[in-house]
């Protein structure tokens, strides 16, 4: 899949704009092997990604990552989203 830059999952890309790109259910399912309830609760639909990652106490790279894997039509591997499901203490700052 070749998207224009414009188009491409960025840490600013809200919730509500991935699972509108997805409408087969790709990001709602990442999102639930995630453990964040986004997909179905609707109260931080307009988040941007990097914001929700940091809300769940995940890394936000790790979650653009597995996002973006799904971009390319390869996945995320499993490994991608364990290191993406991975929680944290406290909030990480990495974006």
């Amino acid at each position: 899949m070749s998207l224009e830059p414009a188009e491409r999952i960025r840490g600013s890309t809200t919730i509500v704009e991935i699972l509108r790109r997805y409408p087969d259910g790709e990001a709602a399912a990442l999102m639930a092997r995630l453990s964040w309830p986004c997909a179905h609760c609707g109260g931080a639909f307009h988040e941007p990604l990097t914001m929700a990652a940091k809300r769940h106490r995940n890394s936000p790279r790790a979650v653009l990552e597995a996002f973006r894997a799904l971009e390319r039509g390869e996945g995320p591997s499993d490994e991608e989203v364990a290191q993406a499901a991975r929680k944290y203490r406290e909030r990480p700052s990495d974006i």
